[in-house]
């Protein structure tokens, strides 16, 4: 099969090769993918540039992206033949694996193939492992939002596209942070704030008649913990899924306690399975209801994936780079 990889950290142009692997096999409770579509996240591309504090290969030669989705070609033992043929998404391809999506195929285990309903395209279905349920766990990983206000710092992101509609959806006021006006607009959301221009508290205290808001999904806890901390309700929640800025941020602690504010810090690869399974199940029934758009950035195909490593690198793009196999 044709494939991308890597066998050391660095630039994309540098290290990442490709060429022919042998076809992977389905094991017991595994389905055999043969992928049409490989979605690219930043955690990919930093993966591969060696960017972690502390990184060390994990294996030898690492075909990258966790995100994917095609058609299951075949099942190993335990798991209903009936699924050959089915259209799926797939999730955490990668995580703590040699074997990702840049391939023509993939074999991974059956639960983490999910059906992908017919009106959703594979290059949209390739969006959902990481920017989508990471949406879907900060947004309701904490309960329900209905008849509450949700700010969704930066909005225009993947993920944070995904939790204004999912937090709307789900019958929540919300107000997303963007730093243009273009980005206001690809956010979805119906109320958004300038942070290069506004002061963000204020805004926010404004527009709730000085309430404050019930959930934050944050993008960067660091950037923005004394914003978020002004302008979190008492008993409410900052759901964090990262601190770019600032890897270790001083926290304050006591001002955060005495509003009694639950911190969730959050990664999907990590969610429990019974979380995961919730946040399918959501999400197929808004795709089945077309409730939900998607932002896909197209990457070329499978001899550009160094190139769509590097639009993800730049930071430029409204979406998700997705390369079609």
């Amino acid at each position: 099969m044709r494939a991308v990889w890597y066998e050391a950290f660095g630039a994309a142009g540098d290290v990442l090769h490709m060429g022919t692997l042998t076809r992977p096999e389905p094991g017991a409770g595994e389905v055999l993918v043969r992928l049409g579509a490989s979605g690219i996240n930043p955690s990919d591309v930093k993966l591969r540039a060696g960017a972690r504090p502390g990184a060390t290969m994990a294996f030898p030669r690492i075909v990258p992206h966790s995100d994917g989705a095609g058609v299951i070609e075949a099942v190993g033992d335990g798991v209903d033949s009936a699924r050959v043929g089915e259209r799926v998404w797939v999730w955490n391809a990668g995580w703590q694996r040699a074997f990702g999506t840049a391939a023509e195929y993939v074999a991974l285990p059956s639960a983490q193939a999910v059906h992908l309903p017919d009106g959703t395209s594979l290059a949209e279905g390739a969006c959902f492992g990481i920017p989508a349920m990471t949406a879907w766990m900060a947004v309701l990983g904490d309960g329900p939002v209905d008849g509450k206000t949700v700010l969704v710092a930066g909005g225009a992101g993947s993920v944070g596209r995904y939790a204004c509609q999912m937090a709307a959806l789900s019958g929540a006021r919300v107000i997303a942070t963007v730093s243009s006006e273009e980005k206001g607009a690809h956010s979805t959301a119906e109320t958004w704030i300038n942070y290069r221009d506004t002061d963000v508290a204020d805004a926010v205290m404004d527009l709730t008649d000085g309430a404050g808001v019930d959930r934050v999904v944050e993008v960067d806890f660091a950037a923005n913990q004394a914003t978020a901390l002004a302008l979190v309700k008492p008993g409410g929640v900052i759901a964090a899924y990262g601190s770019a800025s600032e890897m270790v941020p001083r926290l304050e602690f006591y001002p955060f306690m005495f509003k009694n504010v639950r911190l969730h810090m959050l990664i999907c690869y990590l969610m429990a399975p019974a979380d995961h399974r919730r946040g399918e199940a959501q999400l197929a029934t808004w795709l089945e209801a077309g409730a939900l758009s998607h932002a896909v950035v197209p990457g070329g195909s499978l001899a550009d994936c160094a190139a769509a490593h590097r639009m993800v690198e730049a930071a430029e793009k409204l979406g998700t780079v997705v390369i079609e196999i």
